[in-house]
């Protein structure tokens, strides 16, 4: 694991397999899936053609749709606002386009191994992110308290970096068998997954991030707590995580979601666009040539949903901001669940009463950026006086907390994300418009290099979001808090509806907020594929046997099973 802190855990090395992301909850091989030459199933020859909506053009439903197509259905995608969802990405006025900034989704771990299928698919290029003291990142300032401390590599940092490392390692290996997990996920030891994490959700449910810190005696020193939380491990501070569930940590830990992320080349929204375009070419029913944007009008998706509501024959009906009315057979709600409460009108009849209940509870973390283009990346320019880099990639507990520099190569006009924030740190930022954030930011970032005039290279304005104020998004993403496990258990296997009552079957939920793993766009892919097996069983449809889809296996994989009373 790649920490910001030396990390003491030994992890693999290139003679053992290699991690997945399909996590501990549900350690289905979704990868395996997707790359089996026999496909993901087929529906019967009387549904071909038959319309599915697909609500949201998010990663999670152009997957589900482009999926869907290839079986033979018609899937019809509504889209409020634009495809991608928090697959953003957004250029500069007046400046190259190539400048491009991340508003959502920016690194991805080579343990998103669904997600990496379809990057490959549609031919996108990665790279190493610069995260703190990754390999790619030519060197790290931790400004805490005023205090700085420039690092090339782990080994440069203070003796207390290296006291917090090991006691983050002693505690998940004393309190999580985290070497255990992360060898059988490794491994792919479904036995062993279930057996360690089945103790571990029924022990932890109801802990916190930093109460699991404060119950391990390797974090006795609330020094070490408080610099564990601004400086944390991967990408930086998790202090923002700590009223969290210690189980969502350590879904990110054992697959190690948080170390060597990539980013895509040109920008993470090309992903779902390349789907919509992408002309498969295995496909049924359909001719040759035939794409999701040529099976919709303007090649366009329709707009936004403004209601859902079951009809006779226990069917799907859908309202749109244009007022058209279409009913389906089957529909699949990928967006932001809370638009379920508040934007579209439901009836009550779509999901059964826990379910509504687990979209109520569902928790959602706040999140802000701020980019700016700059002249060229000169970060990397020397100082006379220390032959240092004159602005590192920079963590700190000031007021932009994570700053990182995005590099197109010597010379060339690069961008700087000037800061990330989550939770109340986003919530700081949310009053102030992009000027204003901006002068904030360059004025803590030049208390830590008073020598640098960043100002001077800016040459555009800044581009921000705030996700709990974009109005079809109202949050970042999903973050269990404690005694949550059960919510998300009844919204991640809410596909398994031969277990439902027969007028509560049609509408499947997806999206990574639906996932174990959300935040991260392989669980929008991982929940899109749950959808797809559950539209094409809905319709009569099966897998090839030598290759069981994620329903075909349930019983044996399924997550754990709190008790309710």
């Amino acid at each position: 694991m790649t920490s910001t802190v030396p990390n003491a855990v030994e992890h693999a090395d290139a003679q053992q397999p290699p991690i997945t992301m399909f996590g501990p909850d549900f350690p289905y091989a979704y990868d395996d899936f997707l790359a089996h030459p026999a496909g993901l199933g087929q529906v019967p020859a009387t549904e071909h053609g038959t319309e599915v909506a697909v609500i949201g053009g998010g990663l999670s439903g152009i997957v589900a749709a482009y999926e869907l197509m290839k079986m033979g259905l018609k899937p019809v995608v509504y889209e409020a606002d634009r495809i991608g969802g928090r697959l953003r990405t957004v250029g500069f006025d007046g400046c190259d386009d190539s400048l491009t900034a991340e508003m959502g989704a920016m690194r991805f771990p080579p343990s998103s191994t669904a997600l990496q299928h379809y990057i490959d698919l549609v031919g996108l290029q990665t790279r190493p992110f610069p995260n703190p003291l990754a390999e790619a990142t030519p060197s790290t300032v931790v400004d805490l308290k005023g205090e700085s401390h420039y690092a090339e590599t782990a080994a440069d940092l203070p003796q207390v970096y290296r006291d917090v490392a090991e006691a983050w390692n002693r505690c998940l290996e004393e309190g999580a068998d985290f070497s255990d997990m992360n060898r059988a996920l490794r491994e792919r030891d479904v036995p062993r997954i279930r057996e360690i994490w089945s103790r571990l959700v029924e022990k932890l449910d109801n802990q916190t991030f930093y109460g699991f810190l404060c119950d391990s005696e390797a974090f006795r020193s609330f020094r070490h707590r408080e610099i564990f939380g601004q400086v944390g491990f991967g990408t930086g501070g998790w202090d923002t995580d700590f009223p969290n569930s210690i189980l969502e940590i350590l879904r990110v830990v054992y697959t190690e979601a948080d170390d060597h992320h990539r980013g895509i080349v040109g920008g993470s929204q090309q992903l779902p666009l390349r789907l919509w375009e992408r002309e498969p070419e295995k496909i049924l029913h359909w001719p040759y040539g035939t794409s999701l944007a040529s099976l919709h009008d303007h090649r366009a998706p329709r707009p936004a949903v403004t209601r859902l509501r079951r009809t006779a024959g226990n069917r799907i009906t859908v309202t749109d901001a244009h007022g058209d009315i279409r009913t389906y057979p089957a529909a699949i709600f990928t967006a932001q669940s809370w638009m379920l409460l508040s934007k579209i009108d439901c009836d009550d009849s779509l999901f059964p009463i826990d379910h509504w209940t687990a979209i109520e509870r569902t928790h959602y973390m706040e999140s802000s950026k701020l980019f700016v283009p700059v002249d060229r990346p000169f970060w990397l320019d020397k100082d006379e006086g220390t032959s240092r880099d004159v602005m590192s990639m920079t963590l700190t507990d000031r007021m932009t907390r994570g700053t990182y520099l995005l590099d197109n190569g010597p010379d060339q006009p690069a961008v700087i994300c000037l800061s990330y924030t989550w939770c109340d740190d986003s919530l700081k930022w949310l009053p102030l418009s992009a000027h204003e954030r901006m002068e904030v930011m360059l004025k803590s970032l030049g208390e830590i290099y008073p020598k640098v005039d960043i100002r001077k290279h800016i040459i555009g304005n800044p581009v921000t979001v705030s996700w709990e104020n974009e109005p079809y998004f109202m949050g970042a993403f999903k973050a269990n808090l404690p005694g949550h496990y059960r919510y998300q258990r009844r919204l991640f296997t809410h596909f398994m509806q031969d277990r439902l009552p027969a007028d509560k079957r049609g509408i499947f939920l997806a999206g990574d907020d639906i996932s174990w793993t959300a935040g991260w766009a392989e669980g929008a892919v991982q929940t899109a594929l749950n959808a797809v097996w559950g539209v094409m069983h809905h319709f009569g449809g099966t897998t090839d046997p030598a290759n069981p889809g994620p329903g075909d296996v349930y019983d044996e994989i399924a997550p754990v099973e709190l008790p309710e009373d």
